[in-house]
């Protein structure tokens, strides 16, 4: 079965392959269905200077328990150091 970690370090190279982008963090991840792992990643879109204002991205992934990507998909874009308020 697949750890958590591994599942994390899967879904980071699932989202780099699919994007051309490398992952900044993986910002959530929790289980899904069927032995497999739902994972948030974020990643830069758009690096500017100063970082500070650099675009993020976080993509919603989703691996099976032998870490093949099921899918993905983008599910928000914002300003790095936006703060959000539940």
């Amino acid at each position: 079965m697949l750890s958590a970690s591994e599942a994390a370090k899967r879904a980071v190279e699932h989202v780099t392959a699919m994007t051309g982008r490398a992952a900044e963090t993986v910002v959530g991840i929790e289980r899904a269905g069927d032995g497999g792992w739902r994972v948030l990643v974020e990643v830069v879109e758009t690096r500017r200077i100063p970082d500070s204002a650099d675009i993020l991205a976080a993509y919603d992934t989703e691996v099976d328990a032998d870490g093949e990507l099921v899918g993905y998909r983008r599910a928000r874009r914002y300003p790095r150091g936006r703060v959000e308020r539940d």
